[in-house]
């Protein structure tokens, strides 16, 4: 992104957060070029941060998102800002080191890139797939509920030969009165439109440790959950404060012959660094996509005291 806009979006989140309106910046354009597809693996695809973050624990190099740029790729977004409430069309184009736009992507659940807009209070989340152009814009609509300031993750892979997983992110910012949302105490039970889900296991710093998601409906497991990017279940974990980005793969996936379509959908996850992150599950049945959000702590125990219930989620989401 060019500099001028980047300053422009950070300005606009200070005056929200002293209780101001905040600024906007609007843009539209197309997208980019579809090549084989990816087979899924087991493992997580966020780094750490630097040392000294103010989130503790040793760390070796940046986690997911908090960069523009990485190994060669930039995002350029090309909207800045939007107005919160109003439907207005989200557009980026990734370049590579030339500036040039890249147009050929690595096929990764289901989709050539994996678009996340979250607000800084993490109070909505969002997991979009846009479209994408022959001149290598990518865009989708967005309707954001709340104003204030928002990260973008575009979550992909380029089609050249040994190139790596990357997420970067960049500022957007939602005009109109701000009112911030205090992040909701860490859960183990979400509820969302009538299903329950259970969450066993921890977040452990700079280990690898099994996560498992248990979904029921009506007090009943339930058993024919349908694959939704190529799995069963697909977790997104964002560190609060920085809002590092942890993009976890399931533990196998539908057609493997040992993995059952339910009741419980298994992860294996590593935290950057110690911390209170919330995780964001979409699961897919009867035809609809939810999403179950949970507060944890990085190496506390699944034990958490419960959050209050909220059927429609505790956090605004989209798909």
């Amino acid at each position: 992104m060019h500099a001028g806009l980047r300053i422009t979006a950070f300005a606009a989140a200070l005056a929200a957060t002293f209780g101001t309106a905040y600024g906007v910046g609007k843009g539209v354009d197309p997208v980019v070029d579809e090549p084989a597809p990816a087979r899924h693996e087991s493992h997580s695809e966020a780094s750490a941060a630097p040392e000294g973050d103010g989130h503790g624990g040793h760390e070796t190099k940046p986690a997911g998102g908090l960069q523009i740029s990485e190994g060669g790729y930039t995002l350029d977004l090309r909207t800045p800002g939007v107005t919160a409430g109003k439907r207005s069309d989200l557009s980026f184009v990734i370049r590579d080191d030339d500036g040039r736009a890249v147009t050929a992507y690595r096929r990764e659940h289901d989709k050539e890139l994996h678009l996340i807009v979250a607000s800084r209070d993490l109070g909505t989340y969002r997991h979009l797939h846009p479209t994408r152009a022959a001149d290598g814009t990518w865009s989708i609509p967005v309707e954001l509920p709340r104003a204030g300031g928002y990260r973008v993750f575009a979550d992909f892979t380029p089609a050249k030969k040994d190139a790596e997983n990357l997420t970067l992110g960049a500022d957007l910012a939602a005009a109109g009165p701000y009112e911030p949302q205090q992040l909701p105490t860490p859960n183990t039970t979400a509820k969302v439109h009538g299903y329950e889900v259970r969450l066993d296991g921890v977040l452990r710093p700079g280990k690898e440790h099994e996560l498992k998601l248990k979904v029921s409906r009506g007090g009943r497991p339930v058993t024919n959950l349908q694959p939704y990017l190529g799995a069963y279940g697909h977790l997104v974990a964002l560190r609060s404060g920085d809002l590092a980005y942890l993009h976890v793969h399931p533990n196998g996936e539908p057609g493997d012959g040992r993995t059952k379509p339910g009741p419980e959908i298994s992860f294996t996850a590593t935290a950057p660094s110690s911390g209170t992150y919330r995780l964001f599950l979409d699961f897919k049945h009867e035809g609809e996509v939810h999403t179950a959000e949970f507060t944890v702590r990085a190496g506390a125990t699944a034990t958490a005291p419960e959050a209050p219930g909220h059927e429609d989620g505790t956090a605004e989401h989209g798909h």
